[in-house]
């Protein structure tokens, strides 16, 4: 109960600005009569999920004081592998999926060993691999989808168990198990002192590079596992299935209250963080605000967010 407790008092301002979003569009009245049906509950939660799956590895990156700017791209890469050695080369769909997950963590993996071997910033280190990502998807593919329909192939991204769709299950899943690694474990105990204070960290016997080593491969392995979810909603593969999918999750991360200081957050904030640009992407559509400015509104409520953990930070030093 005390940590329930917590939780709340912890999160109270994101959770009443996640009320009153719910609120605002379920009394608007264009969206009244759709906002609150299961059909779109269950819709946004949906388009949420690999949003969450991103969001899990990166607040991790975000404790630790770094950023992972690849996470769109290994989508594409990973989706558009996924679905070629389905349908070219005709490999069963879990070998597919397998592979998907592979090029992901392969990419964390060398994002990782870069940024803990030597002292490039996290930012070069993965934007250049976006670039390198984003090229594979685009040289592999020819800049064409892959198309993959498959019934086995359809399940993971737009299956459903009984009447939950499957990517709310997978999503559960990674949250619980992300949860676990930061508040249960060693290495989650390190991400946090890492993130705090790097030379504290070193002179306390913390390994930083094993640390950082594992929270990139975290945040490339999720990349990989919303990549090929993604591709078996859109039943293809494709170059820009992840396009501002790393914004979205860096936004999601931030609103939840992750400093980008580094050192503090939880996961918990994160998730509420997740339903609010889930559900503010859903509000916009179905009010029929025109996509070009919902780009606006997003980046409006991201740099609400920063400014907001920055006089966090300046009312925490001052104390």
């Amino acid at each position: 109960m005390k940590a329930v407790k917590r939780y709340f008092v912890d999160n109270m301002g994101i959770i009443c600005a996640l009320a009153g979003m719910v609120i605002f569009l379920y009394l608007w009245p264009a969206t009244h009569a759709t906002f609150l049906t299961r059909t779109n509950i269950f819709n946004v939660l949906r388009q949420s999920s690999t949003n969450l799956m991103l969001a899990c590895g990166m607040t991790m990156v975000i404790i630790l004081g770094g950023i992972d700017l690849s996470v769109g791209s290994i989508i594409a890469m990973s989706g558009v592998l996924g679905a070629a050695a389905v349908v070219w080369y005709g490999l069963p769909e879990g070998v597919g999926i397998a592979i998907a997950l592979v090029s992901g963590l392969v990419f964390g993996l060398l994002n990782g060993m870069v940024i803990a071997m030597t002292k490039i910033p996290p930012f070069i280190v993965t934007l250049a691999s976006m670039n390198v990502a984003k090229g594979i998807a685009y040289v592999f593919s020819g800049g064409k989808p892959i198309r993959c329909m498959t019934e086995a192939w359809k399940f993971l991204g737009a299956g459903y168990v009984g009447p939950v769709p499957t990517p709310v299950i997978t999503m559960t899943s990674v949250f619980i198990v992300a949860v676990l690694i930061l508040n249960r474990t060693r290495i989650g105990r390190h991400i946090y002192a890492v993130g705090g204070n790097d030379t504290a960290a070193k002179f306390s016997g913390i390994s930083t590079a094993k640390t950082k080593f594992f929270v990139y491969s975290f945040s490339g392995l999720m990349a990989g596992l919303a990549g090929i979810t993604i591709a078996s909603r859109l039943y293809s593969g494709t170059c820009t299935s992840g396009d501002g999918a790393e914004m979205d999750a860096i936004a999601a991360v931030v609103v939840g209250g992750t400093s980008m200081a580094g050192g503090s957050g939880r996961l918990g904030g994160t998730l509420i963080g997740v339903l609010i640009i889930g559900i503010l992407n859903n509000g916009l559509n179905l009010m029929g605000v025109n996509s070009d400015w919902q780009y606006i509104i997003k980046g409006a409520v991201i740099l609400l967010a920063v400014y907001v953990d920055f006089l966090r930070n300046t009312k925490k030093a001052k104390a």
